[in-house]
């Protein structure tokens, strides 16, 4: 099960990291207290949607970008088998463009459209942990070759 939680956190991250940002200097402009960002940011808190649109302003960026990147993200993990619908279940999902097993540190599938990687660890039976990440455009070919 993906937790959505986490997948906005990981979004969130990626911008501010990407803007070379602090998590003390987008908590000051979004008015949310540092340690409560930074749980949303580990997908421990999940934010209220008033609080991730002052998060998004903070950052720059419109909430529809935020939740079309954390859409996609999920639509990826849905087409990855076992992932958030049983092999064999009642719905087979459709293969991705590029899937492949993974032995580095647990991660069980990593697959990609090209513009956003996902990783899924599997926890348990009934929790995967799922990690995505923007592939810049030098990596896109590196990425989709594998």
């Amino acid at each position: 099960m993906v937790l959505l939680r986490r997948v906005i956190g990981d979004a969130l991250r990626a911008r501010r990291q990407g803007q070379h940002r602090t998590l003390r200097e987008v908590s000051s402009a979004a008015n949310v207290s540092l340690g409560y960002l930074s749980e949303i940011e580990r997908g421990q808190k999940e934010p209220s949607s008033e609080l991730l649109a002052a998060i998004c302003d903070a950052l720059g960026a419109r909430l529809s970008e935020l939740l079309r990147e954390v859409s996609d993200t999920v639509a990826l993990a849905e087409q990855m088998p076992g992932v958030l619908v049983p092999v064999g279940g009642e719905s087979t999902p459709v293969a991705p463009p590029a899937v492949r097993k993974a032995t580095n540190r647990g991660v069980r599938q990593v697959t990609t459209d090209g513009a956003v990687a996902v990783q899924v660890r599997q926890d348990s039976p009934l929790k995967a942990t799922l990690r995505s990440t923007r592939v810049r455009p030098a990596e896109r070919d590196v990425v989709c070759a594998a």
